[in-house]
């Protein structure tokens, strides 16, 4: 039996208030100017956590199906999530699928901290090549938050070159 062992995890301060920063994450519109062209996000547990990278495309490069399964306003926000199209096979078959945890700490007024923990990942070599291509995109993603944010400039994931 596989073992889920390895985490992908990634933070990032971000100058601006907790409030803010949790809605760039919680409402379609503004998840959309930095994470994914075209959201479909829920305001409630069960809701709809999905995202689809590739512009009018709903059946490749995205998280259709995945539920929000916490919602704590302005500290924790839990969702359900698939993998690239490259990890189809793999990451987005299988039940459970990996799980998304952002947490979200007030530094000070205008700072907030952004932390993302992404579990479930099993072990083997297929598995390393999934965890180490998360890392990266988490890293850009958490990138595109704080610059959407900052400046108004964030940089959609995993965009098609």
């Amino acid at each position: 039996m596989e073992k889920s062992l390895v985490n992908v995890n990634n933070e990032i301060t971000v100058n601006l208030s907790i409030e803010l920063v949790w809605h760039a994450w919680t409402i379609s519109d503004r998840a959309a100017q930095w994470f994914a062209p075209d959201t479909n996000i829920g305001s409630k547990v069960g809701g709809p956590y999905e995202l689809y990278f590739v512009p009018g495309n709903k059946s490749g490069m995205n998280t259709k199906g995945c539920k929000i399964l916490k919602l704590d306003h302005c500290k924790e926000l839990v969702f359900e999530w698939k993998g690239p199209d490259q990890f189809n096979s793999l990451m987005n078959k299988a039940y459970p699928l990996t799980k998304v945890t952002v947490n979200f700490e007030k530094v000070r007024d205008d700072t907030t901290k952004v932390i993302v923990l992404h579990t479930g990942f099993k072990e083997g070599d297929a598995w390393n090549e999934a965890i180490q291509w998360h890392e990266m995109a988490w890293s850009g993603v958490l990138k595109s938050l704080k610059s959407a944010l900052e400046t108004g400039e964030g940089e959609l994931c995993c965009q098609p070159e």
